[in-house]
C-alpha cells in the first residue's frame, strides 16, 4: 500500500486551532502574519491599479441607495499577470504556505488575485456569494485570503461569514458583487438573504483586521460585506485564491472565463503559466 502523503509543516502563524477553526467554520482570522516590507510594497501597487485603469468601479453596477455619494468600489483582477510585486506576494509572501496548512495539502496552485478598495463613504454593499461560484473547478481544496491595508471594521466594510456554509450542499450562482441578481446563464440555487434569515444571522461572524491580519475562508463559505460608511478611512484589500491537491477544472456555464480556458476540459489537472505551483516553491530555472 502507499504510504500517505507527507502533508506541509504547520507555517509559524498557523495553529491546530486555527487549522480545526477553518475546517469547522469555513473561515480563520490570522493576526499579525503579513510583515510591514510587504504591506507597503502592496500599498504601492494598489494605487497602480486604481489610478492605472486596471480596475473598475463596481459602484456602478449597484442599485442606487437613497443617499448615496457616489463614492467609488473599485476592483480588478489577475494583477499577479503583469505587476511585479502582485506576483512576487502570490508566489513568495506567507500565504502558500498558510494555505497548504490550512487545506491539508502538499501542492498549491495559485488562482488569481484581486484588488478591493472601498473609498470613504462609498455605498456600495458587497452582495453575499461564495467564490466557488465564479471558479471553473470541481474540488474542496480552496480557499481565499483577504489582505486589509488599512483597519478594517464593520463600519468602513470588513468581511461577514456565515459560519458552516462551507458544508451547505447547495451550489449557490454567481452574482456581480454589488447586486443580488444573478449573472444570467449561470446554474445552481440563488444565494439566501443571509441578513433576513434569523437562522443565517445566528451564524455570522466578522473580524476587525488591522494591516498584518488577514482572513482565510473557503470559496464554498458565503460572504459579503457592509459600505464604507467611514468618512476619512479607506477600505484597501488585496484577495489572493489558492487550489490544493484534489482541485480539477471543471467549466460552468455562464460564470465569467479566462482566456486560457478556452483550452481546458473538465478534469484537467491545474498548471501551466495560467494557474501556477506556488507551493512548493518551484525550483530555479538553471538557465
Amino acid at each position: 500500500m502507499d504510504a500517505a502523503p507527507q502533508l506541509p509543516p504547520l507555517p509559524g502563524p498557523v495553529t491546530d486551532a486555527d487549522r480545526e477553526a477553518f475546517r469547522r467554520d469555513g473561515v480563520v482570522c490570522l493576526r499579525g502574519v503579513v510583515p510591514p516590507d510587504w504591506l507597503d510594497r502592496l500599498a504601492e501597487g494598489v494605487e497602480r491599479v486604481v489610478h492605472g485603469g486596471d480596475a473598475a468601479d463596481l459602484s456602478a453596477f449597484a442599485p442606487d441607495p437613497a443617499g448615496s455619494t457616489g463614492a467609488a468600489f473599485t476592483a480588478g483582477v489577475d494583477h499577479w499577470r503583469t505587476d511585479p510585486t502582485f506576483r512576487a506576494f502570490a508566489f513568495d509572501g506567507p500565504l502558500p504556505a498558510i494555505a497548504a496548512a490550512l487545506l491539508d495539502s502538499t501542492q498549491v496552485w495559485l488562482w488569481e488575485d484581486s484588488v478591493l478598495v472601498k473609498e470613504p463613504g462609498s455605498t456600495a454593499r458587497t452582495e453575499f456569494h461564495t467564490d466557488a461560484g465564479y471558479f471553473h473547478v470541481s474540488g474542496d481544496q480552496l480557499c481565499t485570503f483577504w489582505v486589509p491595508l488599512d483597519l478594517a471594521t464593520q463600519d468602513s466594510g470588513s468581511l461577514q461569514f456565515v459560519r458552516g456554509s462551507h458544508r451547505f450542499p447547495a451550489d449557490y450562482r454567481p452574482n456581480l458583487f454589488v447586486t443580488t441578481e444573478p449573472i444570467p446563464g449561470t446554474e445552481g440555487e440563488l444565494v439566501p438573504d443571509v441578513l433576513g434569515d434569523a437562522d443565517l444571522l445566528d451564524r455570522l461572524v466578522s473580524f476587525d483586521v488591522a494591516p498584518g491580519d488577514l482572513t482565510v475562508h473557503h470559496a464554498r463559505t458565503l460572504h459579503g460585506a457592509p459600505g464604507n460608511r467611514t468618512l476619512d478611512r479607506r477600505r484597501r484589500a488585496v484577495s489572493v485564491r489558492y487550489c490544493g491537491d484534489d482541485v480539477r477544472y471543471r467549466l460552468k456555464p455562464g460564470a465569467p472565463r479566462k482566456a486560457h480556458h478556452a483550452q481546458v476540459h473538465d478534469g484537467d489537472p491545474l498548471g501551466g503559466p495560467d494557474c501556477p505551483l506556488v507551493f512548493p516553491a518551484p525550483a530555479p530555472d538553471p538557465r
